[in-house]
């Protein structure tokens, strides 16, 4: 029987880090493919795109996806709404509700993942970072509860200490290397497995290609990486900047608690009005 996987996504499921050869970009949803039957078993369409938060998903790689008529389809995402000026939860967890219903009513198997922390990637201070984290924590209460309502696949990428290991992630430290894409490709697999979905052979941990020279990290961070600086200092900085302040200014009076008590609030309604259970519960760590 034909396996066709379909990856929706951002840049970390482009591949973004893992660069092939002859150009252009592999990544863990590429690997995965390659792990789960042999060639001419699989057909595979990665319908990522670079920069694509998860009302982007919903709106523009859903359709793709269900045109597809996948067996099996992952949904990675929401790191680019984490690093977003504007911050709208409910907002979110509606696109990904109706990324994975619709993939389930579709009767695919869904593919989801807990995010890991970018504060801790990026080597952010503690109280710098907490308001970062808490978003994070945010989105993944969301695909917690999702995962339990359609049955998905759910990985904890957070939950793998190896993933913060520096050799996992590429120069900017917001995407994997290849051992990263590798090592996320082999967590997707042993997801598969211990539901008894499939038997894919996992991919080696071990990189094929080189890691990027010095000169080409330079550049790639002179071409690319300034971009990202310059647009994220327009949009994401000064608002970034202010939850900063606020995070400060909570914890020298020591009511840090209050802000992870009104993101349990606002979970509670969110839960509540995408159904079934969850509650609050799903957002401890917070």
């Amino acid at each position: 029987m034909t396996v066709r996987l379909v990856a929706l996504g951002d840049s970390v499921t482009v591949g973004m880090g893992d660069p092939l050869p002859g150009g252009g970009w592999r990544g863990w949803a590429a690997l995965l493919a390659e792990s789960l039957a042999p060639d001419g078993e699989v057909r595979f369409s990665n319908l990522a795109d670079c920069g694509a938060t998860a009302v982007d998903l919903a709106a523009d790689q859903l359709p793709k996806a269900l045109a597809l008529r996948p067996t099996l389809a992952s949904v990675l995402a929401g790191v680019n709404d984490t690093l977003r000026g504007r911050f709208d939860l409910a907002a979110i967890a509606t696109a990904l509700e109706e990324v994975v219903g619709g993939l389930r009513g579709a009767g695919a198997t869904v593919l989801t993942a807990r995010l890991p922390d970018p504060g801790l990637m990026l080597g952010i201070p503690g109280f710098v970072r907490r308001p970062l984290t808490r978003r994070v924590h945010g989105i993944n209460a969301v695909l917690d509860h999702l995962a339990v309502r359609y049955e998905t696949v759910h990985i904890d990428l957070g939950a793998a200490p190896a993933l913060y290991e520096r050799q996992m992630w590429g120069v900017d430290r917001l995407h994997p290397s290849e051992r990263g894409h590798r090592l996320m490709a082999r967590l997707f697999a042993a997801g598969l497995a211990e539901r008894g979905l499939a038997r894919p052979t996992p991919p080696s941990a071990e990189p094929t290609g080189r890691d990027p020279s010095a000169w080409a990290s330079a550049r790639w961070m002179a071409i690319e990486g300034t971009g990202w600086v310059v647009r994220r200092s327009r949009d994401f900085l000064p608002q970034f900047c202010g939850l900063v302040v606020s995070e400060a200014w909570h914890e020298v009076r020591g009511r840090t608690g209050t802000l992870d008590e009104l993101l349990h609030a606002e979970l509670d309604v969110i839960l509540r009005r995408l159904g079934a259970s969850g509650g609050s519960a799903a957002a401890t760590g917070a």
